[in-house]
């Protein structure tokens, strides 16, 4: 089971939401629309597959860049 996560600025977040889904799933995938925080090392935590996506307003394109 994989789990893909659109975020952006979510570096208070991010980390308890990806620490109760560690044991749950087999793949965590975060695609990150630009933040400006430490969004991303809190992910590089958690998993080595994070990607970027440039925002273009269009929630479906980023959700199809996850998979």
């Amino acid at each position: 089971v994989s789990i893909a996560l659109i975020v952006k600025d979510e570096e208070k977040t991010l980390g308890p939401c990806l620490a109760s889904l560690a044991g749950a799933v087999d793949e965590i995938v975060v695609v990150d629309t630009g933040s400006t925080d430490a969004t991303k090392a809190v992910a590089s935590r958690y998993t080595d597959r994070i990607f970027d996506f440039a925002w273009c307003d269009d929630f479906s394109a980023a959700r199809q860049n996850a998979f």
